[in-house]
């Protein structure tokens, strides 16, 4: 089975690998909240968007805040990442609301999660 991954993201061993981290530890921020993550249907382990990560390969700050307000709202993981990975506004416009988190706009992207649906 073909398992559709988005291409800037990163299966848990190759993030790892990455952040030179067991991937036990990959898993254990991710289930603190401290890293988003998704699994795709068909797929045995989580995938991690790049764009959560700053330059040096550290999770953006807002990231525990993002994921408590997603968990508050019922929001699973794939819901949560698929809110993000959403486009705004006009088909022209080929932000999503993960662009506006590394842009530093955290409030305009709590209160997305806040209202959307499970």
């Amino acid at each position: 089975m073909s398992v559709n991954v988005a291409p800037d993201s990163l299966s848990a061993s190759w993030l790892a690998s990455r952040l030179g981290e067991e991937p036990g530890r990959i898993e254990a921020m991710r289930r603190a909240g401290e890293l988003i993550a998704f699994r795709p249907e068909g797929a045995w382990e989580h995938y991690y968007p790049v764009w959560q990560f700053d330059d040096e390969w550290r999770p953006l700050p807002s990231i525990p805040r993002i994921v408590r307000a997603a968990r508050r709202a019922g929001l699973s993981e794939n819901r949560l990442y698929a809110v993000l990975n959403a486009r705004l506004g006009r088909l022209a416009d080929r932000r999503r609301l993960a662009d506006l988190l590394r842009e530093g706009r955290e409030d305009h992207v709590l209160e997305a999660v806040r209202s959307a649906r499970s």
